[in-house]
């Protein structure tokens, strides 16, 4: 989706990308192959070229913290399906409270794929060890975690670093017009969770939080398997929620009108 991505462009926005689209303007080599444009001024057509001709180099060379850095966070999206086998999920567990009025992270879920790691608080989270977790990843992925996991994880752990792009799907599905908690999606998707933790919630982690700081192994290896289930359940909704954000576009109308077929 990336490479029909003119949004990036300053001064283009979705209309003008969909106008783009509807003149057999796909992708960024059909932009910059064109002499003129129509609506666009012979320097601003250069400038453009230019910045596509440097994006062409950083998306070959696998640079996404260059992507996350000139998009708008809330397209970070168009760049799963080019970074999807170097993604990374996460979700954070807490002690329920703010994180200005004693709040603290307890658990840290990380899962690639492939793994599923886990930094326990009083163990092996500090923000070195998330760092290095973290490292060689190139898209973060998230449920509300750009106004929850990740500003509770600055504030709780000074010198933590998230620079490459985060497709975080509560806004994703609510850009859809789907409403709801991961739960909700989940059951709507048909994605589903252990048995162990059906019906659980973050009040119930919060809970037993407290249990396993008071010794309790049982609690925390169910903790364990709460935040297990949260942070690998994300790849598969990301997959269904890109799918659907990208129908939305209409990329795949204009490229059925192109070749013919519509």
């Amino acid at each position: 989706m990336i490479k029909h991505t003119f949004s990036l462009l300053n001064g283009i926005g979705e209309r003008l990308e969909r106008r783009l689209w509807g003149n057999g303007i796909l992708k960024w080599d059909d932009f910059c192959s064109l002499k003129d444009i129509e609506g666009i001024s012979p320097e601003q057509k250069k400038a453009y070229d230019d910045q596509l001709t440097q994006c062409t180099l950083e998306l070959s060379m696998g640079n996404a913290e260059y992507f996350a850095k000139i998009m708008k966070r809330r397209e970070h999206w168009r760049l799963f399906d080019v970074f999807k086998n170097e993604a990374v999920c996460l979700d954070i567990e807490t002690n329920g409270f703010q994180s200005r009025q004693g709040g603290y992270v307890t658990v840290v879920g990380i899962y690639d794929g492939h793994d599923w790691r886990c930094l326990i608080r009083g163990e092996n989270l500090t923000a070195e060890n998330l760092n290095r977790e973290l490292a060689g990843y190139k898209c973060l992925i998230t449920f509300y975690g750009a106004s929850f996991d990740i500003p509770f994880l600055f504030r709780s752990l000074p010198g933590v670093r998230f620079d490459i792009p985060h497709f975080d799907l509560c806004f994703a599905a609510r850009r859809l017009g789907i409403n709801g908690g991961l739960k909700k999606l989940e059951t709507m998707f048909g994605i589903e969770r252990d048995d162990t933790i059906k019906g659980m919630n973050g009040y119930d982690a919060v809970k037993l939080w407290g249990h396993a700081a008071s010794g309790s192994s049982e609690a925390l290896e169910l903790l364990l398997t709460y935040n297990r289930e949260d942070t690998i359940n994300l790849l598969g909704l990301a997959d269904i929620l890109y799918q659907n954000l990208r129908e939305s576009t209409g990329i795949e109308k204009y490229q059925k009108t192109v070749r013919g077929y519509g």
